[in-house]
């Protein structure tokens, strides 16, 4: 039996913004059937926004896609790249009580949780403030935001010792006498008011966080938009700087969604995220499906990775 295929390229049938407070609008998209089965995809970064791409996970006949920017980047106001951010008002409980408005705005009951990276620690966020309002969830490229997954992706005993050329850019961006606490160091820069310092820090801090992803190493994407670059960089030095929000952390708060049914996707070779973190969670939610990919990294689009991806979203339809 062959891999499981992403759905064709769909179109939104409704989209907006809706203002959640301090300030901040963010943009929403909804594809698929308006009367399917409501399932809300929560992307990565944090910061990295919606792509078209992630529409075609979900059987458009199925589901009621949500997809939505999360606040400060993609196309939600305003845009981490400018100067008018509260960024006191961007947490994770920020964005936990953004999803339950758009829920609620969109008039939802309850909808599945899709997450990836980034995407999985907010979406296990959002299901243990209000799990009530979630009928599952499908969970890929476990990310859970402990000291020690900080630690192990921007730090020099970690990630940087299996990638020591690219490592080596992101590092020498920094004077010796900073290198102490590179990510307050990058912070210094990325909100530097003066773009020729705040641009070249987001270019060396994007080009090591986007190495690693699959499991033969590929390069940067290239011709990414400058905004775009800035604001990812911006606010995953907000959240690193500030151990992501979550107090006790997420495996802490597992007991409060062990009854509702979840699929987890890992790859095996995934070098960003490396997967102790989703056995971990396997570990605290027996319960949930778990699927180790044996010849897959970080991505999404791997195949083997995809496969699963896709069996989930299939099996969760109505």
């Amino acid at each position: 039996m062959g891999f499981k295929e992403l759905y064709p390229p769909v179109e939104p049938y409704d989209h907006g913004m809706l203002a959640v407070g301090d300030g901040n609008e963010i943009y929403w998209e909804t594809c698929g059937d308006p009367d399917g089965a409501p399932v809300v995809f929560v992307h990565g970064g944090p910061g990295g926004g919606v792509l078209p791409g992630f529409r075609r996970y979900f059987d458009p006949a199925a589901y009621r896609v949500v997809l939505f920017d999360q606040r400060n980047c993609g196309r939600s106001l305003p845009h981490a790249s400018g100067p008018d951010v509260a960024w006191e008002a961007n947490t994770t409980p920020h964005l936990v009580a953004d999803m339950e408005a758009l829920r609620e705005h969109l008039g939802i009951e309850r909808w599945l949780v899709f997450g990836g990276s980034w995407g999985t620690t907010l979406g296990l966020a959002y299901g243990q403030a209000h799990p009530e309002r979630v009928t599952g969830f499908v969970l890929r490229g476990v990310y859970l935001a402990r000291p020690e997954d900080e630690a192990w992706t921007f730090g020099p005993t970690g990630l940087a010792r299996l990638f020591p050329d690219e490592w080596a850019p992101f590092r020498g961006h920094i004077p010796e006498a900073e290198r102490d606490d590179l990510v307050a160091a990058y912070g210094r820069r990325l909100f530097d008011a003066d773009p020729a310092v705040h641009l070249a820090a987001a270019k060396a801090w994007l080009g090591w966080e986007l190495s690693a992803n699959t499991l033969v190493p590929a390069p940067p994407p290239t011709g990414l938009d400058d905004r775009l670059l800035v604001a990812m960089a911006r606010i995953q030095q907000h959240y690193l700087g500030h151990d992501s929000f979550l107090g006790d952390g997420l495996l802490a708060g597992v007991d409060r969604i062990r009854h509702l049914p979840a699929v987890i996707v890992h790859g095996r070779y995934d070098m960003k995220c490396p997967v102790e973190q989703a056995w971990a969670l396997h570990l605290a939610w027996p319960e949930a499906e778990f699927h180790i990919v044996e010849d897959a990294g970080h991505a999404s689009t791997e195949p083997g990775t995809l496969h699963h991806i896709i069996e989930a979203t299939d099996r969760f339809r109505p």
